[in-house]
């Protein structure tokens, strides 16, 4: 099926370019967005769901990549942070000793002494001079090295929350799919409990079948019910009393008596 229409879509978009001309390029681009949403429409979709869980689990790689580079650029941070820190304790050292030299040449001395070697005035300011020019160039280097770090940092931490972020629409993509499938499902079970309903109504037919000859049954055991009670025995309303025999007995002899009586008197 989705190579008939690939093909006879090919057929119609060349066609089309020669009976067209200039304006055949819009058509045909009308034509492949057509064309790819009629493809896209034959496909199941189980196998799309199936599609953007492959799709998610391709993230993978690129979170591992991302994890990676995240990890490289903690340590460097760290290297940096020691770094500077080790600038940092330098430049106060070098900032105590500058500091004496300096108390020293405005003593007014001719000598002073250090770790028991004396020096002259002329040596104190050389020095001096050559420990302040160092400090400058250390302090320099170590302010760009701090800048360098706090940038670094900042960037670090957008790496770390652009991760998180993408960790984080990993898992809903995730959620997102088992509710596709959840719903999926459930239009699958409706598209089978209409099939069941269909089922349902030829049974309710034959129910109605059984419920009308059981009707019938009825009528045909009512009729004979009546035909029994008509040609029976009919049964008292009331019960009979204790004396019946005895009334029955005396009022049959009674009868026979006057019957007997009147016979006599003819004669």
């Amino acid at each position: 099926m989705l190579k008939k229409i690939v093909l006879g879509s090919a057929i119609v978009l060349g066609a089309g370019g020669l009976l067209l001309g200039t304006s055949a390029s819009s058509y045909m681009k009308t034509g492949y967005h057509s064309l790819r949403d009629k493809i896209k429409e034959q496909i199941p979709l189980d196998v799309e769901i199936k599609r953007a869980r492959d799709m998610i689990v391709d993230l993978k790689p690129e979170i591992a990549g991302n994890l990676k580079v995240i990890a490289r650029e903690e340590v460097e941070v760290a290297r940096l942070q020691r770094e500077v820190e080790a600038k940092k304790a330098s430049l106060s050292k070098s900032k105590n000793a500058i500091l004496k030299l300096k108390a020293d040449a405005q003593s007014g001395v001719t000598y002073v002494t250090y770790n028991g070697k004396k020096f002259d005035m002329e040596q104190v300011h050389k020095d001096l001079s050559d420990r302040f020019k160092s400090y400058q160039t250390q302090e320099a280097t170590a302010d760009k090295l701090e800048k360098v770090l706090s940038a670094r940092e900042r960037n670090l931490e957008g790496a770390r929350r652009k991760l998180d972020e993408m960790l984080a629409a990993k898992r809903q993509l995730e959620v997102e799919v088992e509710n596709l499938q959840a719903r999926l499902t459930m239009v699958e079970v409706a598209k089978t409990s209409n099939q069941f309903s269909v089922n349902d109504s030829q049974v309710s037919s034959v129910r109605q079948t059984v419920a009308d000859i059981g009707t019938r049954i009825d009528v045909e055991e009512r009729l004979t019910d009546v035909m029994d009670e008509s040609s029976g025995i009919p049964v008292l309303s009331e019960e009979a009393p204790a004396d019946l025999i005895e009334q029955i007995t005396s009022y049959f002899d009674e009868k026979t008596a006057t019957a007997v009586g009147s016979l006599v008197d003819n004669r």
